[in-house]
């Protein structure tokens, strides 16, 4: 029997990671956050009330064995000068087009990886919307991803509710089976406040993330994210990770040591300000975590990213000790 990963997150972190997890011989599963409200997810949402689709199609075609032209035609946005459709990505229409099918976001999401041949289970965390909130340091708080990451305040903690007023948030049935019969939980990378926690903090989910009796393994940015994560370590990272899910769970905290160039990031393009986030050990052991460090950056198109290779190769010697 393969062995079973699940991957918790959003944005654009995970399918660095997942396209080489599905060449392995794993059970891969990745969970896939809905409070997105910002840019052509979050126009959709509004319009017509579905789960925001972004962080969905990113996974579908990072998982995806099927004809690579079609994984163009779903990434491509169309051009700003398009009137209603501008910048919007064609996969998040045909998501929403899929959604109004089938009537939700979950069942959509399952035939489209059927037929995308997806080499996995992608799972929305909830069939509904939700909404992310944060409270900041100062005790002030907002509601939307969006505005939470415009805010740049230093964020204290966060929450999901539903799209109405006092709605609970309610995971999918198979989210909570996938995450109790795992033998290794991943978490990122990704952007920590709005990609990763969003899906903790869902009541069932944070429940199951506590049973669990799989090997949980945080994978640490590489660079803080301004609004979010500034000035962050590895530890204070893992810190807020373990206390949104209310207890010392993380296991491992693989993270980066080698040194991004002076000047390489083109903060400009990716509309950011970030310092490298600097590797804590001691503050890590003390959470009960081990800290796997090592050489795990890849330069490319002006920005810091993982080398997805390595950290898969990491995560299958992990694998071997469970």
């Amino acid at each position: 029997m393969k062995p079973k990963i699940v991957i918790i997150g959003g944005g654009s972190g995970l399918p660095v990671i997942i396209k080489p997890l599905v060449k392995q011989e794993v059970d891969l599963s990745a969970i896939v956050t809905v409070a997105d409200d910002g840019g052509s997810s979050g126009l959709l949402r509004n319009y017509i009330n579905i789960v925001p689709p972004g962080d969905i199609r990113n996974i579908l075609v990072a998982m995806a064995d099927t004809d690579a032209e079609f994984l163009k035609v779903m990434q491509y946005r169309f051009d700003a000068k398009d009137d209603f459709f501008a910048k919007h990505a064609v996969g998040n229409l045909i998501i929403a087009a899929m959604t109004e099918m089938h009537g939700n976001i979950f069942d959509a999401v399952q035939y489209l990886a059927n037929f995308m041949h997806v080499q996995g289970h992608i799972y929305p965390v909830s069939n509904e919307p939700l909404v992310l909130h944060a409270e900041f340091k100062n005790g002030n708080t907002v509601a939307g991803e969006a505005e939470i990451t415009h805010a740049h305040q230093t964020i204290d903690h966060v929450w999901v509710t539903g799209d109405e007023p006092g709605e609970e948030p309610k995971a999918a049935p198979e989210v909570v089976e996938a995450i109790l019969s795992a033998d290794l939980i991943v978490y990122g990378p990704g952007s920590l406040f709005t990609s990763i926690l969003p899906n903790v903090v869902v009541p069932e989910v944070r429940e199951a993330l506590q049973l669990t009796k799989a090997k949980q393994v945080y994978i640490a940015n590489i660079m803080t994210q301004k609004g979010e994560t500034d000035a962050y370590t590895d530890a204070q990272h893992l810190l807020a990770l373990n206390a949104h899910i209310g207890m010392q769970a993380i296991d491992y905290v693989i993270s980066n040591s080698e040194k991004v160039p002076d000047d390489f990031v083109d903060f400009q393009k990716w509309n950011e300000v970030s310092n490298q986030v600097k590797l804590d050990e001691q503050a890590v052991v003390v959470q009960g975590a081990t800290q796997i460090s090592g050489d795990f950056l890849q330069l490319r198109d002006a920005g810091a990213f993982h080398d997805g290779q390595k950290i898969t190769e990491e995560l299958l010697k992990i694998l071997e000790q469970c």
